[in-house]
């Protein structure tokens, strides 16, 4: 279908009845701020507060952020704010709009709106999702990377601020003004991102050198709170193919479409200092804490996922489903998550079996076309918590772990054959194979943040095995699993 009408409040009356948006989108006004205006939290935390909205009201809309593309705010400012979501249901897809958003700002253009809106006592909820390296970490402690161009930048009085803290520590600065409380909830995989995120605004304001750095710092410590998320939900970029099918659905252009998989979770600790969303009307949970849902889906989702799509690359593969229809898909899948599952702890309990079991159907949804080069990305980022956090569990209590052995082989081939690398650290990762044999290993673990983990010769020699095990047979024809993988 090829129709010159776009999606608009204008034309949500030509929707099909059943594609329409639950809660009327001109009854919303601007109440949470999002930072990370992506495809991600448009099918997944969009879509639960539309939920709350729909159910329980309160004239929750969204001021959604796009922090470094204008292509998003391209697409939704002309649609007010409005897009499709279509879920890849096995069975075929299912379309709807979603009218959460009411206000679409680009955070270089619109830093004053944007500083007004965390200022204002009708914002009450602050939530991120900018990927582990919009954070701004330093990888050694954790803290703020105050080394960092646009952080130094920022510090030094930029007149808009170019990273997340920096604008979450001008607004909060702004809004002390008014003595009104706020949430602030990052929706990224990083584990314990609450503490995670109060700490680095709080080393943004200490590093700013403000004169009411101290009194803001006290006011951040009384009346912010940043509670810790755990989001769950499969969203593959969108393409030009996905575009079209929702046109075909909805009857009218929408430059904004997003898909993603029927499953989807959210876990919120309950310690918010403001109203919100009443979020679990939608399905969401609301815990005292999340660390073991967080080390579950980093450690076993998140952490097969990356493994899936190391491997997949090194076989030929393209996406999450054609892993697993090769012969070691499935059998990699368990071996790693049964490996990786001692980890975490039997007395929070997690049903782990039913949670794999779950994961190796979702993966297999072809309907999905998650691509691994996606998943691959930032993979220095990713894997410390990933990997080298169980890895370094397993080894403490006086274990072996040698799918984790293997998936740091398939890591380190990626970094060494991987072609175009998209990696903060691209530059020190293809440095650290100008090195001979296990030295470059030693220098892949040490730009990940693992120097401990470097200097065990004995790890470093068993992925070097690894390593020479996947080139000899990246698709894993010879029998078994790729990378030497136990399977049977």
């Amino acid at each position: 279908m090829n129709t010159d009408k776009r999606l608009s409040r204008a034309t949500l009356g030509a929707l099909p009845a059943e594609a329409r948006p639950p809660a009327d989108p001109r009854s919303l006004r601007p109440r949470l701020v999002h930072l990370g205006l992506g495809a991600f939290h448009r099918a997944h935390q969009a879509v639960y507060t539309e939920t709350a909205e729909a159910r329980h009201g309160g004239g929750w809309g969204i001021a959604g952020v796009s922090q470094r593309s204008r292509s998003v705010v391209d697409a939704l400012g002309p649609q007010d704010g409005l897009y499709s979501l279509t879920l890849r249901e096995p069975d075929g897809p299912r379309t709807r709009v979603v009218g959460s958003v009411t206000e679409v700002l680009h955070a270089a253009g619109d830093g004053p709106r944007l500083t007004g809106l965390i200022a204002s006592p009708d914002v009450t909820v602050v939530t991120t999702t900018v990927t582990e390296k919009g954070y701004r970490r330093d990888p050694a402690g954790g803290g703020l990377d105050t080394a960092d161009p646009a952080v130094r930048d920022d510090l030094a009085g930029a007149p808009v601020p170019a990273t997340v803290v920096g604008q979450l520590a001008a607004g909060l600065r702004a809004r002390r003004r008014t003595g009104a409380p706020l949430s602030v909830a990052p929706c990224d995989n990083m584990a314990d991102n609450g503490r995670v995120l109060r700490r680095l605004v709080g080393d943004f304001v200490a590093a700013a050198g403000w004169s009411d750095g101290d009194a803001l710092l006290e006011w951040i410590a009384a009346s912010v709170a940043f509670p810790s998320t755990v989001v769950d939900r499969i969203v593959p970029a969108a393409s030009e193919a996905d575009r079209r099918a929702a046109e075909a659905a909805l009857g009218l252009r929408d430059e904004g479409a997003v898909t993603g998989e029927p499953f989807t979770q959210w876990v919120l600790e309950d310690a918010f200092a403001a109203e919100r969303p009443r979020w679990e009307s939608g399905g969401a949970l609301l815990v005292p804490d999340v660390a073991p849902y967080q080390l579950m889906k980093l450690r076993l989702l998140n952490g097969s996922h990356s493994l899936l799509a190391y491997l997949g690359l090194a076989a030929g593969c393209e996406t999450v489903a054609d892993t697993m229809e090769t012969p070691w898909g499935e059998p990699v899948v368990r071996a790693y998550t049964s490996e990786v599952a001692r980890t975490l702890d039997p007395a929070a309990g997690l049903d782990t079996s039913a949670y794999v079991d779950s994961l190796l159907s979702r993966f297999a949804n072809r309907a999905m076309g998650h691509r691994l080069e996606q998943i691959a990305m930032d993979g220095s980022l990713k894997i410390p918590e990933r990997w080298l956090a169980p890895l370094r569990d397993l080894r403490a209590g006086g274990r072996d772990a040698p799918v984790l052995a293997a998936a740091l082989a398939a890591w380190a081939r990626h970094t060494r054959d991987g072609g175009r690398l998209d990696d903060p650290a691209a530059d020190r990762l293809r440095a650290a194979w100008t090195h001979p044999g296990h030295r470059a290993l030693r220098e892949l673990l040490h730009t990940a943040g693992a120097p401990e983990l470097a200097g065990d010769s004995v790890l470093v020699a068993e992925i070097g095995d690894r390593l020479a095990a996947l080139d000899r047979d990246p698709g894993g024809a010879g029998g078994g699993g790729p990378a030497g993988i136990t399977t049977g």
